[in-house]
Order: structure tokens, then sequence, then C-alpha cells
């Protein structure tokens, strides 16, 4: 990551953080104002003196591979809330680090300064808890912490919220109001502990009560998933577990059979832990894969009675938006088949058809598009290759108005060009692609490239290689008819010199464009021809009647909407009528009537 890029993504962190900050921050203060409790406000040179944090989450490597029997998922509700509350960890009631307890002289604490009496932790002795991490903090019965009774009040108005919705659930204008309500409580709720442990841009940040929190949550995590591995009769193992969850493996057990071994997980953890941490049984996959950290796929089962799975993907490229469309339709459909039929050949057979489309340029052409974020003429370093920043600069080549907005996504297409020219200059906007004829999606950069990586990191783990698939596929790449370039464009490729190497009719290897065999039935040809001049025919006056209605009026259509798919179908359709007057030359040629 360039270092251009690292600031500005600090900067948007910095701002989403300072707003968060701002949120907790006025709750807080109207319950410590009552109790005369003053916040601290420390400098720039205060939060660079404070102690950097220790303590990180619990995220561990999964086991990666494709899973047939039920894996169970189990998730702590509002976790860190739950334990600032639970264990009463707050600025009002934290003591410092133990190695500093019993000092006569102030010690540092936070960006400031604390110091505690040692005759008061002679008093305190029996009322005081330590985090995992060594700080200690008094119980609530010594005094009950701000955080706490915040995050309390929260947790309780959102129940209240949910409570309601589900009273109020055909009012739909209500229901969305309440949804907002209940969503922003749940962020106040979850952004709390990073006021404590913001300290790059902190309000009031403390490192002491952050490690605290965390630390606490992974010792609650690592308790849950000793007691889920320690208890014989479940038979169960935890293949993953990321921060406030657990994935659970029962091998050899039927769905209903995991739905009931969850519920007993969950309330076994959560009378483990003091309240309201609670462990709750939110899904049940099978079958899934297990990628790496944080990317998953699997069918989902949200209760026992539910017939139909729904497919549900976190971190891979179905859900991500840095690709084309194109891999994130081939790849769910191809998890979708494995899932369904367990047979990873017809998987092979759907990923070399979807191959041969896009080799024989039959794949929808919206499918195909980048689109990326565009950081303006300043936001990029010297001699950046970056696609959204070359189609700029040859924009602003012929328009100075032409630039495209900061943060603005600016679609782009990869096209073929000549060998051993750099891949940034294969860049193109949609709309050349549409304009010119002579250009074509690079088939082997999107195959190799885009496609191929994102199926191998899922069905490798099946014992599958995707790139042999396309290796032992044949290269026979079957182009379009020859038609006239429009006017203004010279010819550029060979297929507007030369006729095609395939028979129209039959589609076999010929040196002409009907073969010698085909040449032997006349009526035959004739027919073919003629009902292919007449598919076309149909297809461009159907497509065409769409767009007349949408723009509503029957004049020359001109729309150039990326996000119309009926935009690239048109496209298509024109330059599949402008072959009718080949096809009627071979008809005129070879046909005697």
């Amino acid at each position: 990551m360039d270092m251009e890029k690292m600031m500005e993504m600090l900067a948007r962190i910095d701002a989403n953080v300072k707003s968060n900050q701002f949120r907790v921050e006025s709750m807080m203060l109207r319950l410590a104002k009552p109790i005369n409790y003053v916040p601290v406000s420390p400098s720039i040179q205060q939060r660079a003196r404070m102690r950097a944090p220790e303590s990180l989450p619990l995220i561990l490597e999964p086991v990666s591979r494709f899973y047939s029997d039920p894996v169970i998922v189990l998730d702590f509700q509002s976790l860190y809330p739950s334990v600032i509350i639970a264990y009463n960890y707050c600025f009002s009631t934290c003591l410092g680090k133990v190695e500093h307890l019993g000092q006569a002289t102030p010690f540092l604490f936070g960006c400031t300064q604390l110091k505690v009496p040692p005759a008061h932790l002679v008093k305190l002795e029996s009322s005081i808890n330590i985090s995992p991490c060594g700080v200690a903090f008094v119980n609530d019965g010594i005094r009950k912490g701000i955080l706490p009774q915040m995050l309390q009040e929260i947790l309780d108005t959102r129940l209240m919220v949910k409570q309601s919705m589900k009273r109020h659930k055909s009012n739909k204008a209500l229901q969305r109001v309440l949804h907002s309500r209940q969503l922003g409580l749940k962020l106040i709720a979850n952004v709390t502990y990073g006021y404590t442990a913001a300290n790059f841009s902190g309000r009031m940040p403390c490192s002491e009560i952050g490690d605290s929190v965390v630390s606490k949550a992974r010792e609650t995590l690592e308790r849950a998933i000793h007691l889920v591995e320690a208890t014989p009769r479940w038979g169960a193992h935890v293949v993953y577990g990321d921060t406030d969850s657990l994935f659970v493996l029962v091998p050899g057990k039927s769905r209903e059979q995991a739905f009931k071994i969850g519920a007993e997980i969950a309330e076994a953890v959560t009378l483990d832990n003091p309240k309201p941490v609670k462990l709750k049984l939110e899904k049940v996959y099978q079958p899934c894969i297990l990628q790496t950290k944080k990317r998953y796929v699997g069918y989902m089962y949200e209760s026992p009675d539910q017939e139909k799975p729904v497919y549900d993907a976190k971190g891979i490229e179905t859900v991500r938006r840095d690709g084309c469309p194109a891999v994130a339709k081939i790849l769910e459909k191809s998890l979708r088949l494995v899932f369904e039929t367990k047979d990873v050949s017809l998987v092979k057979s759907y990923v070399c058809q979807q191959f041969t489309k896009l080799l024989q340029g039959r794949i929808n052409m919206q499918d195909l598009i980048f689109a990326r974020e565009y950081r303006g003429m300043s936001g990029y370093r010297p001699g950046a290759c970056v696609p959204a920043l070359e189609l700029a600069r040859r924009w602003l080549q012929t328009d100075r108005r032409a630039e495209p907005r900061q943060r603005e996504r600016v679609p782009y297409v990869i096209v073929n060009g000549p060998p051993g020219l750099p891949l940034i200059r294969l860049v193109r906007s949609p709309l050349d692609l549409l304009a010119d004829p002579s250009l074509r999606p690079n088939a082997t950069y999107y195959i190799t490239r885009v496609i191929i990586p994102p199926l191998d990191r899922c069905f490798s783990l099946l014992g599958a290689e995707v790139e042999s698939w396309y290796a032992d596929m044949p290269r026979k790449c079957v182009t379009n008819l020859p038609t006239a370039p429009p006017s203004g464009l010279k010819k550029c490729t060979i297929s507007q010199y030369f006729i095609t190497m395939n028979c129209t009719v039959c589609n076999q290897p010929t040196d002409s464009g009907i073969c010698l065999n085909c040449q032997q039935q006349t009526q035959h040809v004739a027919v073919v021809l003629a009902n292919k001049i007449r598919i076309w025919e149909r297809t461009y006056t159907n497509i065409t009647k769409v767009c007349q209605s949408c723009c509503g009026r029957p004049e020359a259509i001109d729309c150039i909407s990326l996000d119309c798919p009926i935009l690239f179908r048109r496209n298509q359709s024109t330059r599949d009528l402008q072959q009718a007057s080949f096809i009627q030359n071979l008809r005129d040629q070879y046909l005697t009537f």
C-alpha cells in the first residue's frame, strides 16, 4: 500500500472515529455531571506519552476445508459492552496497573496521572477484580462506573425498541423508524470500547481500560472454546473463532441434532459467565467452506424447521466490490452446485462453459466492468498506474471538464492488444467498447487473472485445480461474422478484412462462408439463413421497443446509461443485425432458386 493511500485511509478512519467519540462522550457526560465528575481533556503531547495498547482480540486460524457436516455458529451478544458492564470497567473504577498499586507517588494512568493511597487499598482488598492484562478495578458494590451505567441503559433501551418492533409488525413506517433507532443504539454501544482505546486521535483515551476489555473478551472466548471441547457428550470441535464468535463442528450429527447441541452450548457458556455476558446460537452451516480468516461461505439455516437454506458468504468475491460481476456470478453458481450436488465434475462443466462463452464473446459485457474509486489528480503519486487515473488523463486531453469527481467510481474494462503492451494501456471505458467494434474484451486476462484465482482459492480445498481445467480446454474462438466498420473508423482487425473460418450454417471449419457439405443442401441452407435473419431482426425490434418505452419517445435512442443491462443487449443486437447483409450475400452466392 502506497503512502498516499495509507494517509487517506487514516484520515477517513480519524473522521469516523471522531464522530463516534462525540456520540459516546455526549451520553457519558450527561451521566457524569450530576455526580460532579469532570472529564479530562488531554493534549496531543499527553496522548503521545500514553502507554501503547498491548492486548489483541482472539482470531483463530481456521481449519480450511470443505465441511459436509453441520457447523454451528455461536456469537456473544454485544461482547465488549457486556464485559464492561459485567466487570465494572470504567475510568471512575480503575485503580491502575497492579505493578503500581501501593506506590506513594503518582503513576501514569492513561493520558494523565493517578495516585491511590495505600490505606485505601487495604480497605478495598476484598472488592477488587483484576483483568487478565493486570489492571485493577473496584467492584460495583463500591462504585458503579459511568460506562457500565450508560451501556446498561443503552442495551435496555434497545431491547425495548426491538420489543416494540415485534408488537407493531403491520406498521411498515414505524418499523423503519424503530429499526433505525435500535441500530443507532447498537452503534453507540459497540463504539464505546473504541472511545477508550482511540490512542491515535482519542478524546479521552485510556489504554488500561481498552486492554482490559480486549483481554477479558479474549479470556471469555478461550474459556468457551475449552468448555466446548472438554465436554465429550457433545462430540464437538471448534474449527474457527473470531473475536466474539465460535464455529463448532459436530461430525456425524444431523442438522436437528446440531441445533440442539448448539442450544446446550449457548446455555452452558452463558451460565459460566456473569450477567449480561450471553452466548447465543446464531445459525448452522451445512455444507460450508472455511477459506481463511474472515472468509467463509455456506448454506445457512437459522432454525431447525427451516427447509430451504440461504446462501451466506463473508469476505469472498461474491460479496466484494473490487472485482467484476462475472467473478461473483460464476463463483456463486459454482459454490451452489457443489453445495447441492457434492459433484465437482458438474462445477468443472459449468466453469468450462463460462470460459467458452467468454472466449467466444457471448458473455454479457456488463459483467466484465470494473469500477474503482477516483481520488483526484493530486491523490496519486507520480507515475502511478491506476485505471481510473489513466482514463481521467485521456478524457482531460479532449475536454478539461471531463475529469471525474473525487471518490467517484470510474468504470473500465480490459481489452485485447498487441503482445508485450503494458496492461495499463489496455484499459478502456465501456463506452469506448460499445462505440468501436474492433475492440474486444481480453478474455485471457479475465480468465487467468480475474476469474480463476478466486475459484481456485475455494475449490483447491476440495482437491480441484481450476487452472488445469482451463489449460485442457480447446482454444477455438468463434467471432462474429465480418461487418463494415462504422463511419470514421478504420479496419484494424483481421475479422474486418476476412470472412469467418467457420460455416455459417453448421459451424464447421471451412475456408468459405458455407462449407461444401451444406452447399449440397440448398433448402436446408435457405431455411437456416432465413431463420438467423429473422431471429436477429426480432431481437433488435423487441429490445428497441423496450428502450423506446423507457425513454418515452419513438425517436432515435441515445441512452448511454452503463447501469442499464439493455444497453449492452441493444449494442449486441445491432451488431448481429449488421451481419444480415453478409448472410444475404452468401444466400445469393450459393443458392439458386
